[in-house]
């Protein structure tokens, strides 16, 4: 019996900056491939930014193939201008995964936290922490939004669909 590999791809949605991990879960093994940040400029008009986003999340998907793609669910904003900015960059993200007809898995901030760190309430340095123990990392990854997009896939790897309903 031969062990499957599975590649599985994080977001972490923004408008600045998405960042994106990729793992490979080989039996109940994790293992760091890839990880980085779609960032776009400000002085961009918009439509372009979202655009860029777009684009990019459909070269990575191209270029690793991902089983399982992840997506952090926008859950709350202070700013209600930043959370609609993020939003939309979070619907070019799902529409660059349906593209490539792969469905989606969404998870909460909270399910994240909870999946990598053991608690709903772990700040963003304890979860870059468990990402950097959990993938065996010389150091935390950078940017942020880096580090998230791989808890996103650690949680993915994760999920059981015989589990959920």
């Amino acid at each position: 019996m031969s062990i499957q590999k599975t590649t599985i791809l994080g977001f972490d949605p923004g408008i600045a900056d998405t960042g994106f991990g990729i793992i490979e879960k080989i039996g109940n093994k994790i293992k760091f491939v890839d990880t980085g940040s779609i960032q776009t400029s400000k002085e961009k008009d918009f439509c372009d930014r979202l655009e860029e986003i777009y684009e990019a999340v459909d070269k990575i998907i191209k270029k690793h193939k991902p089983d399982i793609v992840g997506v952090e669910k926008l859950f709350f904003a202070k700013n209600v201008k930043t959370a609609m900015d993020v939003a939309q960059a979070r619907g070019v993200i799902m529409l660059g995964i349906k593209k490539n007809k792969i469905k989606p898995l969404e998870f909460t901030p909270m399910q994240i936290k909870q999946a990598v760190a053991a608690s709903g309430a772990a700040n963003k340095k304890q979860v870059g922490l468990m990402v950097k123990t959990i993938l065996n990392l010389n150091a935390v990854p950078k940017p942020d939004d880096a580090a998230d997009a791989l808890a996103v896939a650690i949680t993915s790897s994760f999920y059981n669909k015989k589990l959920v309903s």
